[in-house]
């Protein structure tokens, strides 16, 4: 079912979050439509999935207003789905693959419906995902690609008008990364579902996001990718010399002296200090 609404998926204006003492971002100003797709960057510990966080009703922000498809965010929300960073499952976990996904309809207050409609809803999800052909198998046999599949289709059940993503592409090989991109483009496109993902590489969805949002102490930048992704935004984001180099279609990423890393020979490194794995 697509979203027809003209309201905002996300809007953000003057948002500050502080916490403790530090500030991870202040002055987000950002509008996202319906079916738009949206990158969040930055270091480590810079707040991407603190912007989640908040998104998702978790935490409140220190300043500023925010609303998701015009209400104020609450926890358990049933506009908005959400994908967590991925943690592999047991082997010998006997849950299958369906049983994830049938957690995201009894997780949600969407009503009550008998098992045939509580059925139809699941299997709907994970048709739109194209699992139906391992959904019945034990979810701990599955490879990360089949899982991380099921977790999307776990997160699409209430039809929400927000997917958030929180690293989704961690740990998959190149392609299974652009599988689950590729299903992300289209389930936002068919269903006009906004997308905000954040992602330490910005190449692996690079040909389909429309726009990003950049964290650096404390500071954003947001805009289209060849407004954000340049030598000169990044400088001034990180306030010292950032060079970046467009490689064929990839983006490389430089700062000083350090060596940039390259997305299919190190998946478990430590991130590239200017926005992960380039």
């Amino acid at each position: 079912m697509a979203h027809e609404s003209t309201t905002a998926a996300v809007s953000l204006r003057q948002a500050r979050l502080r916490r403790g003492e530090r500030t991870l971002w202040a002055d987000l100003d950002i509008e996202i439509a319906p079916g738009e797709f949206v990158a969040v960057l930055g270091p480590n510990g810079s707040g991407k999935t603190s912007l989640l966080k908040v998104l998702l009703g978790q935490l409140s922000l220190t300043g500023g207003t925010v609303t998701v498809a015009g209400r104020e965010p609450r926890r358990g929300s049933d506009v908005v789905g959400y994908v967590p960073q991925q943690k592999g499952f047991d082997v010998d976990l006997g849950a299958r693959g369906r049983d994830l996904v049938g957690f995201g309809v009894d997780g949600h207050r969407f009503g009550f419906w008998g098992a045939r409609g509580r059925k139809q809803r699941i299997d709907d999800a994970i048709a739109a995902v194209g699992a139906t052909w391992y959904a019945k198998d034990a979810i701990g046999r599955l490879s990360g690609g089949e899982q991380q599949r099921l977790r999307i289709a776990q997160a699409l059940v209430g039809n929400p008008a927000v997917l958030l993503c929180d690293e989704p592409l961690l740990s998959l090989d190149l392609n299974h990364q652009r599988g689950v991109v590729e299903l992300l483009d289209r389930l936002r496109r068919e269903r006009q579902t906004a997308v905000v993902m954040v992602t330490h590489e910005i190449n692996p969805v690079l040909p389909v996001v429309d726009r990003v949002i950049y964290i650096v102490d404390g500071r954003c930048a947001v805009g289209a990718p060849d407004e954000v992704m340049t030598s000169a935004r990044l400088s001034e984001l990180y306030g010292t010399t950032i060079d970046v180099v467009r490689v064929r279609d990839r983006l490389v990423v430089l700062g000083g002296e350090t060596e940039p890393h390259h997305e299919h020979e190190h998946f478990h490194d430590e991130p590239h200090p200017h926005g992960g794995h380039v």
